[in-house]
């Protein structure tokens, strides 16, 4: 069952037809299902079929109010508890992509906070184009949900992927989503997330190629999942869009250690995805360095191993690390595990295309403490942070029989 309000956005492609189906299956596990069209899509297919279908008045028009007392767009943004665009052409991805608000369907989106699904179909060769995967990659960075197309025979003749997913499978991936979405509920997640700098002088420090992007994934999965998130990190241009998540801003190694501990015994859930400095300058200089004739070397000492730390104090903690190696990644992961006492290590090869520090996607394998693999292919970060929970779920389940 899905006991949801459901704005179901449909624009204009051949595979509007199937979205039709998607309105009466909806309704029949129970949604409240509202239909918006745009202009192309009922050229496709008359607004009536879809108000017969859904027993609720149809929308195509941003300046047709129905209701004096209401701004209609504004109304169906708030009515909203989820937002479903299928199918989604490679044109309205564009413009909601780029913030434009140019018909009912765009402006409505603009004002809604409800968690938005996309459903892509478009000609094979239109969906693999960069400025679509550009915009794609941008709604997903925002947290919209996509549900990939599938592969067959297009409506222009071609065949590969770019069909609209079947009716019934959108349907599985909601109600999926739906159980998901309280799996964390009551959890307090604590993760650790981008690089540490370690000052030299005044103008300059040593530090590393990671961009945050994995940790504020995981951050953002673990709140949409109910949690409440604690994200600690290092200097990095990411973003925080829920308001589920506490940022803690850190620069160095040993404020990321003071922090991680200080957050530790309250957290159930704790994920250090941070790339943290191993060695810091044992001086640091007030004054800059100036060029000297010769050599200038410096001298480096160890910094605290966090993890290891956390490990030896953890109690009810699920405690995660990450192995992001180059060579020999399940050997150096597995000891890892180990020697940290950890619960799980998710282990990935940096030199790996689509995998490297600063990558949209992530290539994983995930392994708890009783070596029970899994691999996770090639993905977005947020994607892999999804099935990560997941795993861990699993795994915290399996603890508690």
């Amino acid at each position: 069952m899905i006991q949801k309000n459901i704005l179901l956005c449909v624009s204009g492609g051949i595979a509007a037809y199937k979205a039709c189906a998607l309105t009466s299956k909806l309704t029949q596990k129970g949604a409240n299902v509202k239909v918006i069209m745009t202009e192309s899509a009922s050229k496709f297919v008359s607004p009536l079929t879809f108000q017969a279908l859904s027993r609720n008045p149809v929308y195509t028009d941003t300046f047709d109010e129905k209701d004096p007392e209401k701004i209609a767009h504004i109304d169906l943004a708030d009515w909203a508890e989820l937002i479903l665009i299928a199918p989604a052409t490679a044109n309205i991805i564009g413009k909601v992509a780029n913030g434009m608000a140019d018909s009912m369907l765009t402006t409505t989106l603009l004002a809604s906070q409800a968690p938005v699904y996309v459903a892509p179909a478009m000609n094979v060769h239109m969906y693999q184009h960069p400025a679509v995967i550009k915009n794609m990659r941008k709604l997903e960075e925002w947290g919209y949900h996509f549900i990939e197309p599938g592969a067959g025979y297009l409506a222009c003749g071609y065949v590969g992927k770019g069909r609209l997913e079947e009716p019934e499978t959108i349907i599985e991936v909601l109600e999926e989503h739906q159980n998901n979405n309280l799996l964390l509920s009551g959890k307090r997640v604590l993760v650790s997330a981008g690089p540490t700098r370690e000052k030299i002088d005044p103008v300059r420090f040593f530090t590393n190629r990671s961009t945050g992007k994995m940790g504020f994934a995981l951050a953002h999965v673990a709140a949409e999942m109910g949690a409440e998130v604690i994200l600690v990190s290092g200097p990095t241009e990411q973003k925080v869009n829920n308001n589920r998540i506490i940022r803690v801003d850190i620069e160095t190694a040993e404020e990321m250690y003071e922090k991680m501990n200080e957050f530790f015994s309250e957290s159930d859930i704790v994920i250090k995805a941070a790339a943290v400095a191993d060695y810091r300058p044992k001086t640091i200089y007030n004054q800059k360095m100036k060029k000297q004739p010769g050599e200038w070397n410096i001298e480096m000492e160890r910094t605290k191993d966090i993890l290891k730390s956390l490990g030896e104090k953890k109690t009810n903690q699920f405690l995660v690390g990450f192995a992001a190696e180059t060579n020999n990644p399940l050997e150096y992961g597995l000891d890892k595990l180990e020697k940290k006492n950890l619960d799980a290590i998710v282990i990935n090869n940096v030199a790996e295309e689509g995998a490297g520090f600063g990558a949209d996607t992530n290539i994983v394998t995930y392994v708890n403490r009783f070596h029970e693999k899994e691999e996770l292919s090639i993905a977005s970060k947020k994607a892999i942070a999804r099935k990560l929970f997941l795993l861990i779920d699993r795994d915290l389940r399996a603890d508690s029989q």
